[in-house]
């Protein structure tokens, strides 16, 4: 797994990215000459060569981009076929209006109907091989890390419970060290023993990382053996980085304050450059401006539906940067006594939720009117959702460091968001802190634009809508 911009990323996406982005390059050069072969001698001159090449480049980097915001490109890989295909050919779709409108505005990156076409299906049938060939590769171990883990308790037997998670994500689990077997938790048949030493045991089995995952390290800790690894080129890793790289959260229960103190994380997300304002002030003005007419549509709905009766915009009190509370603005989607009985989260099938209501959350068109939010700097486009000061004041004496997300402006859109589905108990805002905490721990606009795009999927697919 390399880590980009602070950001874990299995190998074999990597590679399967660079493949396809390839594949999207040449596939114009080889339109043109299937188009062209008969009435050119030689088709590829200096000079076509020339403006070709940044007319492929457009067509790749807006294809990528498509397939990226159809959910191609997670961590997580759609591994049943038929989902695949159907997000591929969406993307597909989505990729042709988009780049004949790019065409319609620039008409110098035209590359003319029967290249487009040509290209289409040249570059359709070459990713959809690289992906077939993909899958069957990321089966076996050509990508995977191979894993010691030092452990036989109950860190160890978390791992053991994450080996096809991990699998997908690039590991291969080779064996569990018991230093102490009194009580082992894990299986008897990936258990070793050191029979001369470590690192012997690790080079016999070609180990690439070794995990400490000693539930007791006062008087377990194998110091002479992991430097000799470590000397020898083997990654030595914590038990609790490795949970993080494989879930892309942070484990509450692993999380100690020292591994926040001495982490190399959790301060770029505080600070909030000016590249990332920059990136919130201009993403909501285009939005604001693409999504202006449903915007329109929308405020005519909810008022026709109330005849002129209710307001078209809801304000609710939400906890933002440094627990200061301020005003979210968001469609209204429920009726008015929705609450009349205190706070309270909404529900799957909620009867609170209006017609038009139920629309426009699942669509997540209700959150439109947060951009304001972001304009006047309450919120920003990407961070932590804002959470109710009723909910709030619970949360942070029964959830350890949920103080943690009020460390950094509050988002329309995070980590969680994309990550984990809606959650109704207490028991989900714990899981959803997890993935607030590593946004916030390995914060670059790399993340915020990954976010972004794997958003488009979410609200496209009504993925945890309530």
């Amino acid at each position: 797994m390399l880590r980009i911009f602070n950001h874990y990323i299995p190998t074999s996406l990597v590679v399967l990215v660079l493949v396809e982005m390839f594949l999207l390059y040449i596939s114009v050069f080889m339109a043109v000459e299937i188009r062209f072969w008969t009435s050119i001698e030689n088709v590829f001159t200096t000079e076509l060569i020339s403006g070709l090449k940044y007319k492929a480049l457009l067509f790749t980097l807006l294809m990528m981009l498509s397939m990226t915001a159809m959910g191609l490109h997670t961590r997580n890989l759609v591994v049943n076929f038929s989902g695949m295909l159907v997000r591929l050919l969406m993307s597909f779709a989505i990729g042709f209006f988009v780049i004949s409108f790019t065409f319609y505005l620039y008409p110098q990156f035209f590359l003319g109907r029967g290249v487009v076409v040509i290209t289409f299906v040249i570059a359709f049938l070459g990713v959809l091989s690289a992906r077939i060939i993909h899958h069957n590769i990321d089966k076996r171990s050509i990508f995977k890390r191979r894993i010691l883990v030092i452990g036989a308790g109950d860190n160890a037997l978390l791992i053991e419970n994450l080996m096809h998670k991990a699998s997908k994500q690039g590991f291969e689990i080779i064996a569990f060290l018991g230093i102490d077997l009194t009580n082992p938790k894990v299986s008897f048949d990936k258990l070793v023993g050191i029979k001369t030493t470590l690192l012997d045991l690790c080079l016999d089995n070609e180990i690439d990382e070794i995990i400490f995952a000693v539930d007791d390290r006062r008087n377990q800790f194998p110091t002479s053996g992991l430097i000799d690894c470590k000397m020898q080129g083997i990654v030595i890793n914590d038990f609790s980085n490795f949970l993080e790289r494989i879930n892309g959260h942070i484990d509450l229960k692993s999380l100690q304050p020292s591994s926040i103190i001495f982490s190399d994380g959790f301060t770029k997300a505080v600070k909030v450059s000016a590249v990332k304002r920059m990136f919130d002030i201009v993403l909501s003005l285009v939005i604001l401006l693409l999504a202006s007419p449903i915007i329109v549509l929308t405020a005519m709905a909810i008022w026709l539906s109330s005849f002129g009766k209710l307001t078209i915009l809801y304000r609710q009190v939400r906890v933002g940067l440094g627990n200061k509370p301020f005003n979210v603005l968001k469609f209204r989607s429920m009726t008015v006594d929705a609450e009349k009985n205190g706070a309270q989260f909404a529900k799957k099938n909620d009867s609170r939720v209006t017609k038009i209501g139920s629309f426009i959350r699942k669509t997540r068109i209700d959150e439109l009117p947060q951009l304001i939010n972001v304009m006047r700097g309450d919120m920003s486009f990407i961070g932590p959702r804002p959470e109710r000061p009723q909910f709030v004041l619970g949360f942070e004496q029964s959830i350890s460091h949920y103080s943690l997300r009020h460390s950094v402006k509050p988002g329309i859109t995070g980590w969680a968001q994309i990550s984990y589905p809606y959650g109704e108990t207490e028991e989900d805002t714990k899981n959803k802190l997890q993935y607030d905490l590593y946004y916030i721990k390995n914060y670059s606009l790399f993340l915020d634009m990954t976010i972004f795009f794997q958003t488009i999927q979410v609200v496209l697919f009504g993925q945890g809508a309530r």
